[in-house]
């Protein structure tokens, strides 16, 4: 009985032992990605003291021929002589420089919560090898960032890419913020018509503004509408294709983010405009470099632009004050007249406003 056990015990001890050497190529090839990199390579002895942290006893000429299959099977191994030979995983799919942009992007993000971001950044920083994802974590900042309160918003975007991709229509409520005096934070969300079912068609999703919109046909307002992606809840997919839609226009993003200024949702002008010569950097970087500029006559320059008239147009040219001027249309000149004199009329006649 002894016997048999004993034989039992080293046959399976044995069938272990086999299973973890076929493992072994892929524990070395773990070991390389997350532990090496151009400033920590690892010596042979040591992938063989790794090797057996897992289980699998390796020899010298052994792990040799490992890393020839890896190089291969096409993973760039890299080996140097210091004091022995020493080798390194090189040319990942992402360099450093490329996964600290991710993060920071993702750091930077309105349009997720604290809770996401820290768990996107983990996962990117796994990209990496564990000596750089280490000092990524320690350079990117999450805590103390403006972040959404919408802890949906990441499978939003995912609902709402699976209708862009389905060409099928969404359906989901909208909110906006609204003071609260008995909320203890005094303020509040508040459901647009009641809490209704809004249905919208999707053309896409843009990240502007520091917050994430999704641009679509809207019935209601027989037209392209924006709405903001952390504001959307109970966003579901409808059978309903998204096919042309009545008084649709056909839908450029590339075009229509030019048009657009801070995602409001309006009607479509031609305009022109002079600037000083000083904001040639910002109008490039609002409309684009194909823009055609002309000389303006007493200096500055005039450019003809489609763009959406609103009010995050006219503000974002108050901004600029006496360097920006609407000269046509008339119709769009008085209205950022009327409402430059609504914002003056805040602070009275003197412009020294009233008391708090």
């Amino acid at each position: 009985m002894m016997e048999a056990e004993n034989r039992s015990f080293w046959e399976g001890a044995f069938m272990e032992k086999a299973r973890n050497q076929r493992l072994k190529l892929l524990y070395l090839r773990k070991i390389l990605l997350e532990q090496t990199d151009e400033d920590h390579p690892i010596t042979v002895a040591r992938m063989i003291a790794e090797l057996e942290k897992a289980g699998i006893h390796a020899q010298r000429k052994s792990i040799y021929a490992d890393l020839a299959d890896l190089r291969r099977f096409g993973m760039d191994i890299v080996s140097r002589r210091s004091r022995t030979m020493e080798y390194f995983a090189a040319n990942r799919t992402f360099e450093l420089p490329e996964l600290k942009l991710l993060a920071d992007a993702v750091a930077c993000s309105k349009f997720l919560t604290e809770k996401k971001s820290g768990q996107l950044i983990a996962k990117i920083s796994g990209l990496a090898s564990g000596p750089q994802a280490a000092a990524l974590r320690r350079q990117v900042f999450v805590c103390g960032r403006v972040k959404t309160q919408n802890e949906k918003i990441y499978y939003n975007v995912d609902t709402i890419h699976q209708a862009i991709a389905q060409g099928r229509a969404v359906s989901f409520r909208y909110f906006a913020y609204c003071v609260d005096w008995d909320a203890p934070q005094h303020w509040t969300k508040r459901y647009r018509r009641g809490g209704e079912t809004h249905v919208a068609f999707p053309y896409t999703l843009a990240w502007t503004n520091e917050n994430y919109y999704m641009t679509a046909y809207y019935e209601k307002y027989g037209g392209i509408s924006n709405f903001r992606v952390d504001k959307m809840e109970d966003v579901t997919v409808l059978d309903e294709a998204a096919g042309p839609r009545p008084g649709s226009v056909r839908f450029d993003p590339a075009v229509y983010s030019k048009e657009a200024f801070g995602m409001f949702s309006g009607r479509v002008e031609r305009m022109t405009l002079r600037f000083d010569d000083s904001l040639i950097g910002v109008v490039l970087d609002r409309f684009g470099g194909e823009i055609e500029i002309r000389r303006a006559a007493g200096g500055g320059f005039l450019v003809t632009v489609d763009a959406i008239a609103g009010p995050t147009l006219l503000g974002w040219l108050f901004g600029f004050g006496e360097k920006a001027k609407i000269v046509a249309p008339k119709g769009l000149a008085e209205q950022f007249c009327s409402l430059a004199r609504e914002s003056l009329a805040q602070y009275g006649e003197n412009g020294k406003g009233e008391d708090q």
